[in-house]
């Protein structure tokens, strides 16, 4: 999505500027050329002396002058452009993504002016090194579509020394380097522990509707749980309500494994009432593509999801989201389309520091309610390193026993399993 933002904005500029290049450029013939209109009758003399000032010739020389160096920039920033636009995945290279680099940083201190105190529009919009930013990351989607490996081996050289990690296209497999030097620890089980995040903990600013979607879905939680409540505010409140339920003693009979069925299906009811009984069928009919009962041999067929729907949610999702997650932005999945979603620092694992709860109460209902409810696949991947988050709509969920990338074993400083101690038998984070 920041490449269509980056392509939209450049696309913007330079239509901006030549439109105001065109303007002036008409103003500027008509108000000083007067050879175009020849004075005539008794205003010639006046006219005629009045085009004779030098100070009028010379503001004209150098508006023109200010044009043509406009001009030429804007052509050059639009031949850069195409020559990034039109590189076909199977042509980019490693050494591609090199050079762009390179012109990125090379451009950075790039200015070009007609005087020391009369800047270019340009200059004050960067876009030279815009254009090879975006050019930049168009090669990594292309690569990444191309060559997942070369992509991941590409991005983990160079990021983020040369490029920041939040202006690459996917970050799911790019690993993260830490200067954790702890040993590692072994849970009670003898299965090793996950290291805690190391990474600086991030302050959530939570707006009125974060505010109020947080109390709409803790009175849900209460709901669903059979009356579990938490006088704790915020998000820490619903964290709370969430382990006391994941880890209450069982009733006789019932095993762990029925408890995480019980887990799922509570916070997927959770947000079925969040999102009202109006929203779900609107998204199976004109996102999912889910044919509605109108008393046709293809009611409840499946004809989608559309090409749209995918890359839709992705933008409308991070506006009623951020009230359990945190920030998050649109990016690319890891077939290099459209319809990812990134957590930046997702505020439920943060301030949980529980894998058993980002599991059970997040990651495998989300991906449940999205495909049972929705009828839209969604793939829910938490780097546990970083406490990013990939979301990618429209792609298959692996289950989380077969899935490489997501680790075995608790969290180094989990007070959910210092609940279940004794417990053995009960195992939460798989």
């Amino acid at each position: 999505m920041k490449a269509s933002h980056s392509l939209s904005s450049l696309g913007n500029a330079i239509a901006v500027l030549s439109s105001l290049t065109l303007i002036l450029s008409a103003q500027s013939t008509f108000a000083f050329s007067p050879s175009l209109f020849p004075p005539r009758g008794p205003l010639a003399t006046t006219t005629s002396l009045s085009t004779s000032v030098p100070s009028d010739n010379e503001t004209f020389r150098q508006v023109t002058k200010k044009l043509s160096i406009e001009l030429n920039e804007l052509a050059e920033c639009s031949s850069i452009l195409f020559s990034y636009v039109l590189k076909t995945e199977r042509e980019v290279t490693v050494e591609d993504v090199v050079l762009a680099c390179d012109a990125v940083d090379g451009s950075a201190g790039v200015t070009v002016t007609v005087a020391e105190d009369d800047p270019l529009v340009n200059q004050y919009l960067s876009l030279r090194q815009k254009c090879h930013q975006f050019g930049r990351y168009q090669l990594l989607v292309k690569l990444l579509k191309s060559d997942y490996d070369a992509y991941i081996k590409t991005a983990e050289f160079l990021s983020p020394s040369r490029i920041p990690r939040n202006e690459l296209p996917n970050v799911q497999d790019v690993t993260y380097t830490t200067s954790n030097t702890k040993k590692s620890a072994v849970g009670e089980d003898g299965i090793p522990l996950v290291p805690d995040c190391e990474l600086e903990t991030m302050s959530y600013n939570d707006s009125a509707l974060d505010k109020i979607l947080l109390s709409i879905f803790r009175n849900l939680v209460t709901q669903y749980t059979g009356g579990i409540q938490s006088d704790v505010r915020g998000i820490k409140g619903l964290l709370a309500q969430g382990r006391e339920f994941m880890t209450m003693e069982l009733p006789e009979g019932m095993t762990y494994q029925d408890h995480t069925v019980a887990q799922h299906t509570m916070v997927k009811n959770t947000l079925g009432g969040l999102m009202t009984p109006v929203l779900p069928p609107f998204y199976r009919v004109f996102m999912s593509g889910i044919v509605p009962n109108l008393g046709t041999k293809w009611d409840g067929k499946q004809i989608g999801p559309w090409f749209y729907a995918p890359w839709l949610t992705s933008l409308v999702t991070p506006p009623f989201f951020g009230f359990l997650v945190g920030p998050s932005k649109p990016n690319r999945r890891i077939d290099g389309e459209r319809g990812g979603l990134l957590v930046e620092k997702c505020k439920f694992l943060q301030e949980s520091g529980c894998k058993g709860l980002c599991l059970h109460q997040c990651k495998i209902p989300a991906q449940k309610f999205f495909r049972d409810t929705l009828g839209m696949d969604l793939t829910v991947r938490p780097n546990f390193v970083t406490q990013e988050c990939q979301w990618s709509f429209g792609e298959k969920p692996m289950p989380p026993e077969e899935d490489p990338s997501f680790p075995r074993g608790c969290l180094v400083g989990c007070e959910s399993r210092k609940l279940m101690a004794g417990r053995k038998s009960e195992g939460l984070c798989i």
